[in-house]
């Protein structure tokens, strides 16, 4: 028996850049623990696990080391398979039921998949110990958006050019840590380092923008928004901040195509 498997540049229109994620559409739910093996086969910072489900799909998602409660990117690239194969209807939205983030919804747009996500506007916390340390230089402002850190620092060249202490950023109370400024060319730009999960640095990360969509609306006046993830790899993710969701759209590209032998 085979597993058909997808390979997906999420949030970018360019391959090889954006955020890599697997996508392995199943006709029945597998077990946790085969889907963290998959998971750490690929070695990649997110594997998403669809199964269909009613009138949309169950989604699951799994870094190398653990499995997670939101991942964006995966689920772009989730729905960028489901249409670009023919499995869903290009003209309906597609619904992604989850076990700790409800029902999300991906629909077309020219170009793009936008996701339909839960905010998580920022809340005023004490900055977590060592987290200066770790980054290697004092934030301006921490706060909290769910079960990530939030950071903000002078300027774009700043985030740039960060170079943190990954063993130390391992050891800071969360998910992982946003590191974000105002932009040059976009409204704002972020990284984003979640060595506890097992993910150094994500390229481009679509649920730490359900804290940054708000945040930056908040201080810029708009609820329309382009943010920059400036990582290596590098990728665009447009925000709109609606009440309690937050609407994120990028494009994504298929790299490669096969089947899980076992």
């Amino acid at each position: 028996m085979t597993t058909p498997i997808w390979q997906v540049d999420a949030f970018t229109a360019e391959p090889f850049r954006g955020n890599p994620a697997a996508v392995c559409v199943l006709s029945e739910p597998p077990s946790p623990e085969w889907m963290q093996r998959v998971a750490l086969e690929m070695n990649l910072s997110e594997t998403a696990f669809l199964v269909p489900e009613g009138d949309g799909y169950s989604l699951r998602w799994f870094t190398p080391a653990c499995e997670v409660r939101l991942c964006g990117h995966a689920t772009l690239a989730s729905a960028h398979v489901l249409w670009s194969e023919g499995m869903a209807d290009p003209s309906a939205s597609i619904a992604f039921r989850t076990l700790h983030s409800g029902t999300l919804t991906a629909r077309r747009k020219p170009g793009q998949i936008e996701l339909d996500f839960p905010a998580r506007p920022l809340e005023a916390a004490p900055e977590p110990a060592g987290l200066a340390e770790a980054l290697g230089v004092r934030p301006v402002l921490v706060g909290r958006g769910g079960n990530d850190v939030l950071a903000l620092l002078d300027d774009e060249a700043t985030v740039r050019g960060l170079r943190p202490d990954i063993a130390r950023l391992r050891e800071v109370d969360a998910r992982g840590v946003i590191v974000t400024a105002r932009g040059t060319d976009h409204d704002f730009v972020s990284r984003f380092f979640a060595p506890a999960v097992g993910v150094d640095e994500d390229p481009v990360t679509g649920s730490a923008h359900c804290c940054l969509g708000p945040f930056w609306a908040g201080r810029l006046g708009r609820t329309t928004l382009v943010g920059y993830q400036a990582s290596a790899r590098g990728g665009l993710v447009a925000v709109t901040v609606a009440g309690d969701r937050v609407m994120l759209a990028g494009a994504a590209v298929t790299t490669l195509k096969g089947e899980l032998l076992v």
